[in-house]
């Protein structure tokens, strides 16, 4: 019988010797269809490989149907892609990319020749968190890994050792310094508690930023030594690849060394945007900076409302300096607004100006000196309106770049988005390129946060060599922002949840509270503030976690792990507290914002 929808007979004899010649005649034959993911996700992989191939699609075929039949006949596949190598048949996607994982097909595309052997199975562009673990994890199951880590040096000069942004110029540095500020306000409270001193208590810049740095270099050596033990290779220099599996690696003498592996991870972060204005790279600081700078700040402008900017600025002010917050429109983008809102208030009311609607566009040099005075020119974003003011120092917290635009990614066709420089990939971490992976900051669309960075890392080198299924989970990753007044959260934000569940199906709990240590020394009164936000038609599971106040990382990393499993407002009911603390909030929380009734509290 014909196949549906051929009414004739086809020539089956002169159709089977089609197929044979196709097979015959081409290096790489695909039977393919033109629709199809999966016959474009090997075509993509034999481009990537740079090897040409021949693609029947056989939707557009006239004889397409009677031609799958006689490849059913042959093969046994009914489906496509149908991939044949040199003669041999391959099977699908999945069979085509199994042989290029354990190098079959790289045998059969040589034409039984022997492949030269990469120098090492997996390359990692980019020693930082993510980079570290993915690498560490391969080696501990065996395989040959090098990892490349370069820092170019900020336009002040400013550079670091192996470990990435986190260790060296930001998670670490930056909670260490909120904690010298913490202190600070430590020792003003201690007063109330019967503390009396008569020193007059003041803060050195320069031995905090030099017993921070100490610490920062002992973990850059502990990475060191750790790679040394895992016998994973490591160079301090610049990766670049120049074509397919094999890169360039420049070091600080201009030495340039060759290297092949099978699979590349991308791993090179991110680093902080200036803002392009005159001056900028010439007198202003970024958090690339800050944490190593040999003198005090003094008397400090903020440019930019992201987190960086704010823990920034908090800390600062919290050391007892002048610090003032420029903000083009909202604080903490992409954060729950009503908790942005009341950290800045809070902030406000602890002394930091904020000139909100303003941008600058100029900053220029007025004095010389360790710090030195400089001017800078600001416009409104509604109107004509200019400012000026001088400050000793000008950092620029505005957002970060991707490192990916000078790596060669276009040399070996690994695509990304041109907007933002970030590389899209699947749910495995796979770019465009099926032999390059991309992990951390840089990956379009995800977290940039670094336990996830780590968490994905090691779970690529799991699936790669150790045979895992298990792929990197971003949802519902808590994360903290250490902002004088620390802020947690797990979920979605009350604007994200609205847009996805609607008002009308969502119950939002919440309440201010007062931490017991702080009513002695009598400050901040209802000022912490905790949200949970409940779909109603999902027997009000927990969907977004928000907490205001002291310690609220660890506050926010022991719900995370309830809300993973299934965390509902009735379990929170059910859980008995633990008094007196802050995390007891979220078990005696009853009233809704919908209700309109006062959350202010006034006693334990």
């Amino acid at each position: 019988m014909p196949p549906p929808g051929q009414t004739q007979l086809p020539d089956w004899d002169g159709l089977k010797l089609r197929v044979r010649t196709l097979i015959a005649s081409h290096r790489v034959m695909i039977f393919s269809k033109s629709y199809c993911p999966y016959c474009n996700k090997v075509k993509e992989l034999f481009r990537s490989m740079h090897v040409e191939y021949y693609a029947l699609e056989l939707d557009v075929t006239a004889d397409g149907p009677s031609i799958q039949q006689v490849l059913t006949e042959l093969t046994n596949q009914r489906t496509v892609p149908n991939v044949f190598v040199n003669g041999t048949h391959i099977g699908g996607c999945d069979s085509t990319y199994q042989a290029y994982h354990d190098g079959s097909l790289q045998k059969l595309l040589g034409d039984s020749k022997d492949v030269e052997p990469y120098d090492y199975d997996l390359i990692i562009i980019g020693g930082g968190s993510g980079g570290l673990a993915c690498s560490k994890e391969a080696a501990a199951l065996g395989k040959k890994v090098m990892v490349l880590d370069y820092v170019v040096p900020t336009p002040l000069g400013t550079s670091w050792g192996l470990g990435g942004t986190c260790v060296n110029v930001g998670c670490i540095p930056k909670k260490l310094m909120h904690q010298a500020a913490l202190l600070g306000q430590a020792l003003r409270d201690s007063r109330k508690y019967g503390w009396q001193y008569e020193e007059q208590v003041k803060h050195n810049w320069g031995v905090m930023v030099e017993a921070v740095q100490n610490y920062i270099g002992s973990l850059n050596w502990g990475y060191r030594v750790s790679l040394r033990e895992k016998s994973v290779t490591y160079l301090n220099s610049y990766g670049e690849f120049i074509e397919p599996h094999k890169i360039k690696a420049t070091n600080r003498k201009g030495q340039v060394t060759y290297h092949t592996a099978e699979t590349f991870v991308l791993a090179t972060g991110e680093r902080p945007r200036y803002l392009g204005i005159p001056g900028d790279k010439e007198y202003c600081v970024t958090s690339d900076d800050l944490f190593s700078l040999p003198y005090c700040p003094g008397k400090t402008l903020v440019v930019g409302a992201s987190y960086v900017a704010l823990e920034c600025a908090g800390f600062l002010a919290g050391l007892g300096l002048d610090v003032t917050v420029m903000v083009r429109s909202i604080l903490l983008r992409g954060f729950d607004q009503e908790m942005a809102e009341r950290i800045g208030a809070h902030m406000e009311t602890h002394g930091i100006k904020f000139i909100r609607k303003f941008v600058p566009i100029q900053a220029s040099a007025l004095e010389e000196g360790m710090p030195g005075r400089l001017k800078v020119t600001a416009k409104s974003t509604e109107g004509p309106e200019i400012f000026e003011e001088e400050y000793n120092t000008v950092l620029i917290a505005i957002g970060r770049d991707a490192c990916t635009r000078n790596i060669g990614l276009e040399t070996i066709g690994v695509k990304i988005n041109e907007k933002n420089g970030k590389v899209p990939v699947n749910d495995e971490e796979q770019t465009n390129v099926p032999y390059v992976y991309a992990i951390g900051d840089i990956l379009d669309g995800k977290l940039e946060l670094t336990p996830v960075a780590i968490q994905a890392g090691k779970l690529l080198a799991r699936r790669l060599y150790g045979g895992s299924s298990t792929k990197c989970d971003y949802i519902n990753v808590p994360t903290t922002v250490f902002t004088p007044l620390e802020y947690g959260s797990c979920g979605l934000a009350e604007e994200r949840a609205v847009e996805e569940y609607g008002k009308q199906n969502l119950e939002v709990y919440h309440s201010l509270f007062w931490p017991l240590e702080w009513t002695v020394p009598g400050r901040d009164n209802n000022t912490c503030y905790a949200k949970i936000i409940c779909s109603k038609h999902d027997n009000n599971r927990v969907i977004g976690f928000h907490v205001l106040g002291p310690n609220a990382g660890e506050v926010t990393q022991g719900f995370a792990a309830a809300i993973k499993c299934g965390l509902t407002k009735e379990l929170l009911d059910e859980t008995i507290g633990i008094h007196p603390t802050c995390a007891e909030v979220f078990t005696t929380m009853d009233i809704t914002k919908s209700s309109g009734q006062d959350i202010t509290q006034r006693g334990c």
